[in-house]
């Protein structure tokens, strides 16, 4: 195929991890093995990063653009289109996340400024801020009339969006979320006699993403059960130090040994991966801020683990219930207890969950939806 120039913007990127961070970076490398010509925008290297690590695509740090959604973030991205604009014109522009939408929508307004095709991805959370505000309602609304394409991970995002906006309905395409390109599970690590069985969470430490509850459905286990497992945490709360804090009082009462194990490297994750027995991850309906799918159910059945996790925006696509884990229904704690006890106390169970686990995980590329994302004609709900 011919090369064609495609532009992802983010404020969301490597070094920062995340789902939309890993979004950006496979579906752009995904693309550029298409053919395409791809350059990523992204935020400036944080001082005393690693070197940066080799790209299948071009990668611009943007000056003054330090990965959050604020004003002088828009402002830096905004700046950028403006400067660029006879080169980004005739090509296709992905923006895959809320903080570059936001950059555009006054810029919208001018012509000039509008690339020729126009892609926006959804990821839950940014659509029910977008139209809460009657001004960012009508500016969202206005930006999906110019977009060629919008897309989302899961139908759980789908159906969000054209319902929150109508004028998606025609537009729409899923993209499903995928293991990361050369992703290989770690063995499953080497255990001694007596060692407790070790329950996983991966995630920034933040209310939606559940920690406390799946800590206080632990500590509701009975002390045989208590005394014989350990609850491994792995992120950190940069932005909500009050939730570290409460998940760390809780933690000291809970009753059963608690390891708060900050940020790891991709090495260091996969061996605590490969240490863990199940992974539980509950999140839940944080105000506007939701589960939109989560890659890390994903990886988590990579590594063969049986995961719990509350039923709730579209995990039910990234947790296949009774088949790769248990879902449970979310502010429902006797039941996460129970979902709990079940595996902890069930080998053959957490074996066969864990086994289907490789298989499920795998069913999507990033191939697959790099190219749903980059055809040429719009695409129905559902295709």
């Amino acid at each position: 195929m011919s090369a064609s120039p495609v532009y992802f913007l983010t404020h969301e990127f490597h070094p920062q991890r995340g789902g939309i961070a890993t979004f950006t970076e496979e579906i752009a490398g995904a693309a550029a093995g298409l053919g395409h010509l791809v350059e990523v925008w992204a935020p400036m290297l944080p001082a005393g990063s690693a070197p940066e690590p080799p790209w299948p695509f071009r990668l611009r740090r943007l000056p003054g653009l330090r990965g959050t959604h604020g004003p002088a973030c828009q402002w830096a991205t905004a700046r950028a289109l403006v400067a660029r604009r006879h080169e980004l014109r005739p090509a296709t522009v992905c923006l895959t996340e809320p903080g570059p939408m936001l950059a555009l929508m006054s810029l919208q307004f001018f012509p000039s400024f509008r690339p020729s095709q126009l892609v926006l991805t959804f990821h839950g959370s940014e659509i029910l801020r977008f139209h809460r505000g009657p001004v960012l309602r009508l500016l969202t609304r206005r930006l999906l009339r110019h977009a060629s394409r919008a897309s989302t991970l899961t139908g759980y995002t789908q159906r969000l969006l054209c319902e929150h906006f109508p004028a998606a309905a025609t537009k729409t395409v899923l993209t499903p979320g995928a293991l990361r390109a050369g992703f290989a599970a770690a063995a499953p690590g080497r255990r001694a006699s007596g060692d407790k069985l070790v329950v996983l969470t991966v995630g920034r430490l933040h209310p939606r993403k559940g920690q406390l509850l799946t800590l206080q459905a632990l500590a509701a286990l009975p002390p045989a059960l208590r005394a014989g497992l350990e609850y491994w945490l792995v992120g950190t709360a940069p932005r909500q130090p009050a939730y570290e804090q409460q998940l760390r009082t809780a933690a000291a009462g809970a009753g059963i040994a608690v390891k708060f194990l900050g940020d790891l490297s991709a090495a260091e994750l996969a061996a605590a991966y490969a240490r863990a027995d199940i992974f539980a991850l509950t999140s839940i309906d944080h105000g506007c801020s939701v589960e939109g799918f989560g890659l890390v159910y994903l990886e988590a059945s990579a590594h063969s683990l049986p995961v719990v996790a509350h039923d709730v925006g579209g995990v039910a696509e990234a947790v296949a219930n009774g088949v790769t884990g248990l879902l449970v229904p979310p502010h429902r704690p006797a039941l996460l207890t129970d979902a709990l006890a079940r595996l902890l106390t069930d080998a053959g169970l957490r074996r066969r969950l864990g086994e289907a686990g490789p298989a499920w995980a795998g069913k999507n590329s990033w191939t697959r939806s790099a190219g749903l994302l980059l055809a040429h004609e719009p695409a129905r709900p559902g295709r």
